[in-house]
């Protein structure tokens, strides 16, 4: 039997990697506001000095154990399913930008907040496995699990929506880049996409990073 580490090695490794970030955090000074934003967090006034790692550095802190312990399940969750049908790097690049384009639309549309946290990675996950759900609809396992993560998608919007410390246009930048970074990354242990479609999807991701790098100036 496999441990858990070995079944998704990459979601495993983001999720320790936060984990000893937070131990970082807490033993430099504690998880305030002043050690978070020494350590990275998201802050638009300092990315337009021209910390622009901000964007995704601010993926990797948390503003407390609960909030960590929350994001760390459903990193390896919805990790654990992405990694095995996208494969270990396509992971990666579908967290990462997903950490990048969800950040880059709080800037633009929420210029005053403090954020930290994996959760526009999440939503862009769950925006890669929506993806897979519309284009292997014949796959029953496949779209039965992308309307399941589309249910949790949507109740966590409508928490947004009643959440006054929860960045809503973070979630949605998110989940829209992993939707389309999923088409362009491809799932090879699915089925091959279409040169056009993947073509069609870099360039609207590149038209929307250069859209919210332009609207953050």
């Amino acid at each position: 039997m496999k441990a858990v580490w070995q079944k998704a090695p990459l979601a495993f490794c983001l999720v320790a990697v936060m984990v000893v970030v937070y131990l970082l955090v807490f033993f430099t000074g504690g998880v305030t506001t002043v050690n978070l934003l020494r350590w990275g967090a998201l802050y638009p006034p300092f990315v337009a000095a021209g910390q622009w790692w901000r964007i995704i550095t601010a993926g990797f802190l948390h503003l407390g154990w609960e909030h960590l312990l929350m994001n760390g399940l459903t990193l390896y969750l919805i990790g654990y399913y992405v990694e095995q049908l996208f494969g270990h790097w396509r992971l990666l690049v579908l967290f990462l930008l997903s950490v990048i384009g969800g950040n880059l639309a709080s800037l633009v549309f929420d210029p005053t907040v403090i954020a930290a946290g994996a959760s526009t990675g999440i939503f862009g996950l769950f925006g890669a496995f929506i993806f897979l759900g519309s284009e292997y609809r014949d796959n029953e396992a496949v779209r039965l699990m992308a309307r399941q993560f589309l249910i949790l998608v949507v109740i966590n919007v409508a928490f947004d929506l009643i959440a006054t410390n929860v960045g809503l246009i973070a979630h949605l930048g998110g989940l829209l880049t992993g939707f389309l970074a999923a088409a362009v990354v491809g799932a090879p242990n699915l089925g091959q996409l279409s040169p056009v479609k993947r073509g069609l999807s870099a360039a609207l991701l590149v038209v929307l990073a250069v859209l919210l790098i332009g609207m953050g100036q």
